[in-house]
């Protein structure tokens, strides 16, 4: 039962919302428009975050690479 219940609420949610962007599509498409600029940023930001994230972490395993090859050649 609980499958049924979700497409058919599903159905509702997608009728609904297609109605309220026809009747008010206005404020809608400023709201759409207000929201790109903040995911932009934030998404631009989590990316250089992640960049040098990768920069730092690919710097260190080069380091211990070398410290361990140093290493061996002691032993």
């Amino acid at each position: 039962m609980g499958k049924y219940l979700a497409i058919i609420a599903g159905l509702v949610a997608m009728v609904f919302g297609v109605w309220l962007v026809i009747v008010w599509w206005r404020p809608f498409y400023e709201l759409v428009l207000g929201c790109i600029p903040p995911i932009l940023f934030f998404g631009g930001l989590i990316a250089l975050i992640a960049g040098i994230s990768s920069i730092k972490d690919a710097a260190r395993t080069k380091k211990l690479e070398e410290e361990a090859k140093a290493e061996e050649k002691k032993a």
